[in-house]
């Protein structure tokens, strides 16, 4: 019994890897991600990259991650999305809050 209750939570968390472009650098798009993700409940980290993308890991409830997904296609005011990728990964609950990296 205690094992279908603890699969059952466990099949209703959800983690994404999303990659997103378009103008999304230089429009505080990072701090957005990191103040919506919170506001959702989720843990996680954004970054930039190198070719002016940015890529986001969102752990948390599967609804409020389907809706920060959503989100990220929208972007904030300032942003311009052009693409979002959404890979779907293992649920890992390996993260504390949620962060924004920021690569040397």
């Amino acid at each position: 019994m205690l094992a279908d209750e603890i699969l059952s939570i466990i099949m209703q968390m959800k983690r994404s890897h999303v990659f997103i472009t378009g103008k999304v650098q230089g429009v505080a798009f990072r701090a957005w991600i990191r103040q919506t993700a919170l506001s959702l409940g989720l843990t996680g980290w954004v970054t930039n990259l190198p070719d002016g993308g940015v890529e986001a890991v969102f752990e948390g409830e599967a609804g409020q991650v389907e809706v920060m997904e959503r989100r990220c296609a929208e972007g904030p005011p300032l942003a311009r999305v052009a693409n979002t990728i959404v890979r779907p990964e293992a649920y890992r609950e390996e993260f504390a809050g949620f962060h924004i990296l920021y690569k040397r």
